[in-house]
């Protein structure tokens, strides 16, 4: 069913949102102080790209970079990549089919506001931290 998803999602927003991640990621790395944002940006237009399988979580050993590099992503990138995804989910939502698109659409919302300090892994699989992280 994942597969099936996936590829729905695929053909029905799922290339133009992942193109916006990419041409975001593109941009931020032209700008050489922001690397870091176009890799959360080309993380995130990977996952944009097949997100029905994969899960967000939060990396236990993101700190205070994180929080200032994402309220620097916010005002740069984020607030336009979330109306993205707002508008897609709506348009995804008029058909019955399109439902568990909008849903999907909506939970990539959060990530697309705050990327940095999160991980994206398989559903039902953890992240392997250290055990010295979680102390």
């Amino acid at each position: 069913m994942r597969i099936l998803l996936n590829i729905i999602w695929l053909i029905f927003g799922g290339l133009w949102l992942a193109l916006g991640y990419f041409v975001a990621g593109v941009i931020c790395c032209i700008l050489i102080i922001t690397i870091p944002f176009g890799i959360a940006s080309f993380r995130i237009g990977v996952y944009a790209l097949w997100p029905f399988g994969k899960t967000v979580v939060s990396k236990p050993t993101s700190g205070l970079g994180s929080l200032i590099g994402n309220v620097i992503w916010l005002v740069l990138c984020g607030i336009w990549l979330a109306i993205g995804h707002v508008v897609s989910a709506v348009a995804m939502a008029i058909t019955i089919i399109g439902i568990p698109l909008a849903i999907a659409n909506l939970k990539m919302v959060p990530i697309s506001l705050m990327p940095l300090g999160k991980d994206i892994v398989d559903v039902g699989s953890t992240p392997s931290y250290p055990a010295s992280y979680g102390s």
